[in-house]
């Protein structure tokens, strides 16, 4: 059965990744469905929302890119799933220099974005 997932992503800056993303959830060998993802619009009851967002679903990816360090809103997903005690991963959205979100901990590795890791972090393999 194909694992929901929450993506993560600086709006302003990485929402093609999103949709690339969103592609590959629909090819025929996916493990994955994207259920749900970031909020563009900073309403008074954002968090609120992304929590029962992330809460709905069984993981979180989390899509880096160059200006990922100041997008408080990707940190903010994250501290959520954390609190909500929904896994999540970083993928390495481009081929170049990307930053880890500022809430993500020391030991949280950024993966290069691969269809074969995709697979391999879908099946909790990190």
């Amino acid at each position: 059965m194909a694992q929901d997932v929450f993506v993560s992503f600086d709006y302003d800056h990485d929402a093609r990744l999103k949709d690339l993303l969103i592609g590959q959830a629909r090819l025929p060998d996916s493990p994955f469905e994207v259920a749900d993802w970031s909020v563009k619009t900073a309403s008074p009851t954002w968090r609120e929302d992304a929590r029962r967002r992330i809460r709905r679903c069984d993981q979180v990816i989390v899509l880096c890119g160059q200006h990922t360090a100041s997008a408080t809103g990707v940190s903010a997903e994250i501290e959520i799933a954390r609190d909500e005690g929904t896994p999540y991963f970083l993928l390495k959205g481009y081929n170049v220099t990307c930053q880890r979100p500022t809430a993500a901990l020391a030991s949280d590795k950024l993966y290069d974005w691969t269809w074969d890791n995709l697979k391999l972090l879908i099946a909790g393999n990190r």
